[in-house]
């Protein structure tokens, strides 16, 4: 009786036994499962100089992000909007990390030295950084040749205007604007000799007062087209309030000044975020300072409004079609300096390097870089 009594107590000890190792084997598959559904998904965060509502730079980044999740399946975004440059946008790309994200995009120039400080801290998240300047092994720079379609934008508006003179509301005095700011003069001169593009600096990227009231000084100036590098529609309804006509910026601006607006230089991000987010998910991605064209499909220019003769459209065509085919850019040589001397000889090209830190005005620009 006693050894059938340790026989039934070694059975259960057995028993008990393989219970025990079988709940661990469960306890273990369930603590998995919820990391496995986590890394299925994949989070990008973006943080935004403005609001995608502004219609502009924002916007236009906003359409991208949208473009990404449709391609991309399994992508989660999540958006931090009108964060300020400097402190806080390190808080902000740091709470992007903190919250899971793989890789984190900021879409204004001020963020770079915030972004490479995050980045140090975290070598296995990627950063990506609009117009930027600075690289690091897990941070990359990419922009758009837009000075391309800023050329063909001014060929327009050296066509249309009647008192030779053309207003340019102006953000800030760094190469990006100053860059934009002499091509689309170009583009001008190219049609126009007599034309002459006044510059004010509002000294906002978005702040659609200060825009306003810098379309208002350019417009008692008697110029008759305005252009901007301004991210909302204000420099647009001023135009079209005062009856002339306007060039817009970041996308295609006509529906908030269908009368005045002739075209705008636009934005296609989704591209470029599809390739870079693609290339990391599967581990080929390598830190790049990208500067994509027309080519690429990344810059554009909107659909030309009506009121536009077809000679002109033609001859922006035409023009279009050497840049895409790379028989020609905008900054090919003759270009003269603001005082008429020559700063890039013919038959020479600038560099890209020379382009990204331009700091001089070209001739038939009028004002001062503040």
């Amino acid at each position: 009786m006693n050894w059938r009594k340790l026989g039934i107590f070694l059975l259960m000890l057995v028993f008990a036994a393989t219970m025990v190792v079988g709940c661990g084997d469960s306890q273990d598959n369930d603590a998995q499962a919820p990391d496995q559904s986590q890394q299925e998904e994949f989070k990008v965060g973006f943080i935004y100089i403005g609001a995608p509502g502004d219609a502009g730079w924002t916007f236009a980044h906003d359409q991208g992000r949208k473009y990404l999740e449709e391609q991309i399946p399994g992508i989660k975004t999540i958006t931090l909007e009108n964060v300020p440059e400097g402190a806080d946008a390190e808080r902000s790309i740091e709470q992007l990390v903190q919250e899971g994200c793989q890789v984190v995009i900021a879409n204004s120039f001020g963020y770079g030295d915030p972004m490479l400080e995050v980045a140090k801290r975290y070598p296995d998240v990627s950063f990506l950084h609009c117009s930027g300047l600075s690289t690091a092994d897990n941070v990359s720079t990419f922009f758009g040749r837009i000075y391309q379609a800023r050329y063909l934008s001014g060929m327009i508006a050296g066509a249309m205007t009647e008192t030779n003179k053309i207003g340019y509301a102006a953000a800030y005095a760094i190469p990006e604007v100053i860059r934009g700011i002499n091509a689309f003069t170009l583009g001008v001169q190219a049609v126009n000799p007599d034309a002459t593009v006044q510059v004010v600096w509002s000294n906002t990227w978005v702040d659609p007062t200060l825009e306003k009231q810098a379309a208002e000084s350019l417009i008692a100036a008697g110029c008759d087209v305005l252009a901007q590098h301004a991210d909302t529609p204000a420099v647009q309804q001023a135009a079209q309030d005062a009856g002339i006509l306007s060039v817009g910026y970041n996308s295609d601006m006509r529906k908030f000044a269908p009368d005045a607006n002739l075209t705008s230089p636009v934005w296609n991000w989704g591209p470029y975020y599809v390739r870079a987010i693609s290339g990391i998910m599967d581990g080929t991605w390598e830190s790049e300072a990208y500067w994509g064209g027309m080519v690429d499909g990344i810059v554009d220019l909107a659909p030309i409004a009506d009121k536009v003769p077809t000679e002109v459209k033609d001859q922006v065509a035409a023009k279009k079609q050497e840049i895409i085919q790379g028989e020609w850019d905008v900054f090919m040589g003759p270009v003269k300096a603001q005082d008429g001397t020559v700063k890039v000889p013919e038959g020479q090209v600038m560099t890209d390097d020379e382009m990204l830190s331009m700091d001089w005005f070209v001739y038939g620009v009028e004002g001062t870089i503040e």
